[in-house]
């Protein structure tokens, strides 16, 4: 230990006994390690709710004490998989009832309930912390089904009052759908899921596009969605704000995209979050609604531009405040001249508690100034207060509006956070999007990326103006004429690749083109005739992301999302799209195909596969599924029989369930598999393998804990090793010994990580050669590692 790490511990020492020695809150001072506890109290915050009078008389005290407790854990179980009902009867059944009855500390554990609201009992939340999770050797089994089961993408973590925008947007199969403001993509997942409700339709006709404008938060959205294995998502990275107009071919015709429905989930103050974040405490002020007013009233309005006329547009925030909730909606109904109305869903979601919306509001600024008319503003204010932020005066124009139509979610009524729902219906063009002809000739030089420019409408409000949005009432002769020639070739040979620097400032990192097959690809014969694929089978969506060289992975997206792929390449920055269906393998080229059957894929070609169909019972999958690479002798009669005449390579195997036999699992699963000479395995990821044994009655929590153990032991035996390097050995041979020995290992770069051997950074050591060991395997073992790690961006 360091001299300075030394006077730091002896300092923090000193500061607890100084704490013990002062009398109560000693012991939680010295337990929160030197920090002093976040003090859950902010007066503003309570002088400026209790006189907007956003909580009913009379309940104050109990919205107060709401917030000050901790927020309980929601989990959502995915619904479009066809296996949810037998992961809620697991639940129910197994984990929820090994509960009943439990003490922790002397404590009865609280049974986790279901959300009243949520349809099909797909959604829950439980008061277990983490802390108490970890206590009991059953709720340890039960956070541990929760982890594997959210990596699996089987069930979502996800805050209660979130799941309801996605709801509300009533989404139907064949919808295009916008998220504007994604990350980190809990309720984009929500909206995959209701695109896939009808599982027989490997390709739903709608898809959603997911869009962030930080780079990096975007790479989480993409972990998020690939879980859910779609073709059907795009995540791309722009300002919401201006987003571009995208272009799609619609026979033979350039058209503007416009969205069914469109999630506006902006940025926010979060007050609404306070019984999780508790920083916003001491930080909350009003004048953070200020600040983002502007920002949150501009991709609104951004998105009722992008909004096909009968679509609808949800408006939501963490937010309790009206200057982000109520001012935005009153702004945008003023300038829609009628082109909007607010949709009332009273009807919707029953058993929500939910307070309608303000009509009337004033602002205060951080010294406790009050403001309720933009006329009372000073001039030296009026950059910092805007006339958008006040309600409307005007009672026949607030009637129209119907501002009680929004939804404000209380945190005391149902025990959740805080929140902020409004529905948008579009009935009509924006007013500012009818133009005369005369302004098509403003388009920009060379593509149909939208210009916006400020406009300020009679109250001074800001709103946008985008040129090519005229294609709303009819698409203009002169965008075809002003297309690039660069982009039509590109176009031609499959090729999206990211757009231009010149054009678009766009940071992060440099993401791979986007190249689909060209239709006389000799690649794809071999595989087509492997498969037997279905002439149906649409070849065309079939992509990968490298121009040169050897293609490793075969991607596929819907045939809607490859149209807006090809005609948007130089507009969009996109991060990800598409789901791997094909991995090559280095030596399927013998078994008469080079690329084998992804996991992660196998859903969507399902349907497809004519050919290497394995149908298996479940006793043969338990044994695929707990077992690394079985003989097939160990399998059932009928499985060798028609594995016996079958060539070696990639092969699908299929249970289905047997209605007669109502304790066996009840739902059709699909693996990819290999077939040897001798043996029958699955390409199955870890946590998808212990997801469908938990669904089959196998207990794989003794199993996972005895592979825990056995890490932790190689990991001690490894930290011995260097630790005796550090301290010197009594014998020069023996240290000498061992030091070569452990170089000898470092030296062998094909199948180990490298390792400085130096005693100073024993932690970096530790680590390596734990990773050195895993990946000492055979070349199935690698070929099962590479699925497992499908969800890594290529």
């Amino acid at each position: 230990m360091g001299r300075r790490a030394r006077d730091r511990r002896r300092q923090q020492q000193q500061q607890r006994q100084e704490r013990s020695g002062d009398g109560g809150g000693g012991d939680q001072a010295g337990w929160a390690g030197g920090y002093p506890e976040i003090v859950k109290e902010n007066e503003l915050f309570e002088r400026y709710y209790r006189e907007l009078g956003i909580v009913p008389a009379g309940e104050w005290p109990d919205f107060m004490a709401a917030l000050r407790e901790p927020l309980p854990a929601t989990l959502r179980i995915t619904g479009y998989r066809s296996h949810a009902k037998e992961i809620l009867h697991c639940l129910k059944e197994k984990y929820f009832r090994e509960l009943q009855d439990l003490e922790v500390d002397g404590q009865k554990v609280e049974m986790p309930q279901s959300l009243s609201w949520y349809p099909e009992e797909l959604a829950w939340h439980t008061n277990l912390s983490r802390k108490i999770l970890r206590k009991s050797p059953q709720l340890e089994k039960f956070h541990q089904f929760l982890v594997s089961e959210t990596e699996c993408g089987n069930i979502s973590r996800q805050e209660a009052v979130s799941m309801i925008p996605p709801l509300l947007l009533n989404i139907e199969p064949h919808h295009k759908i916008l998220d504007m403001c994604a990350a980190p993509g809990s309720k984009t997942a929500q909206l995959i899921e209701m695109l896939h409700a009808d599982m027989n339709a490997p390709f739903p006709k709608g898809f959603v596009i997911a869009n962030d404008v930080d780079n990096k938060r975007c790479y989480l959205l993409v972990h998020q969605a690939k879980r859910l294995n779609s073709p059907c998502i795009m995540v791309v990275n722009h300002d919401a704000s201006s987003i571009p107009n995208l272009q799609i071919d619609v026979d033979g015709r350039k058209e503007v995209l416009f969205y069914d429905r469109i999630l506006c989930d902006v940025p926010c103050s979060g007050d609404g979050t306070m019984r999780k974040n508790i920083d916003v405490w001491k930080k909350w002020t009003t004048q953070n609604s200020l600040q983002l007013h502007g920002l949150q009233l501009r991709i609104a309005t951004r998105g009722v531009e992008q909004l096909a006329e009968g679509g609808r547009m949800v408006y939501s925030t963490c937010s309790l405040n009206p200057i982000e909730n109520e001012a935005v909606i009153a702004s945008l109904l003023e300038k829609s001249q009628g082109a909007l109305e607010l949709a009332d869903v009273s009807s919707e979601l029953p058993g929500l508690k939910r307070m309608p919306g303000l009509t009337n509001w004033k602002i205060m600024l951080k010294d406790g100034q009050w403001f309720e008319e933009w006329k009372d503003v000073p001039s030296n204010r009026q950059t910092q207060i805007r006339p958008t932020m006040f309600p409307v005066k005007d009672e026949e124009k607030l009637k129209a509006m119907n501002l009680e139509r929004c939804l404000r979610i209380l945190p005391h009524h149902q025990n959740t956070g805080g929140f902020f729902v409004a529905v948008l219906i579009k009935k009509s063009p924006m007013p500012w999007n009818k133009r005369q002809p005369k302004v098509h000739q403003k388009l920009p030089q060379r593509t149909g990326d939208a210009e916006v420019t400020a406009a300020n409408s009679g109250n001074g409000a800001e709103c946008l103006t985008e040129e090519p949005a005229l294609a709303e009432n009819d698409e203009p002769k002169k965008m075809q004429e002003l297309q690039n020639s660069d982009t039509e070739q590109s176009k031609k040979e499959g090729v999206c690749g990211p757009p231009p620097s010149k054009k678009m400032k766009l940071f992060g990192f440099k993401e791979d083109p986007f190249v689909f097959l060209p239709e006389d690809d000799p690649l794809f014969l071999p595989i087509q005739k492997f498969y037997a694929l279905d002439p149906s089978f649409p070849k065309m969506n079939l992509l990968t992301r490298t121009q040169e060289g050897k293609k490793r992975q075969l991607y596929m997206v819907s045939k809607e999302l490859r149209n807006v792929l090809l005609n948007n390449s130089e507009k969009m920055k996109v991060i990800n799209t598409g789901i791997k269906v094909w991995s090559r393998n280095s030596d399927g080229e013998q078994f008469g195909c080079a690329f084998r059957l992804a996991q992660e894929g196998i859903y969507t070609l399902y349907p497809f596969i004519h050919a290497r169909i394995i149908s298996v019972c479940i006793e043969d999958v338990k044994i695929l599924l707990t077992q690394e690479n079985p003989f097939l002798s160990k399998f059932s009669s009928e499985t060798q029989k028609k594995v016996k005449d079958m060539a070696m390579g990639s092969i699908v195997l299929k249970y289905d369930p047997d209605p007669e036999k109502p304790e066996d699992l009840q739902c059709p699963i699909v693996l990819c598999g290999w077939q040897g000479k001798t043996s029958l395995r699955a390409f199955v990821p870890k946590n998808e393998r212990l997801h469908y044994l938990r669904m089959m009655g196998v207990e794989v929590f003794k199993a996972k804990r005895k592979e825990e153990e056995s890490e932790s032991k190689t990991e001690e035996e490894v930290q011995h090793r260097l630790a005796q390097i550090e301290e010197g050995m009594d014998v020069e041979d023996k240290e000498h010994d061992l030091v070569t020995k452990m170089e000898a290992e470092i030296g062998e770069e094909s199948s180990r990580s490298p390792v400085d051997s130096s005693a100073m950074e024993v932690e970096n050591k530790t680590e390596d050669l734990d990773q050195s060991s895993k990946n000492d395997n055979t070349h199935v073992r690698q070929e099962s590692k590479d699925t497992d790690m499908s969800n890594v961006k290529d």
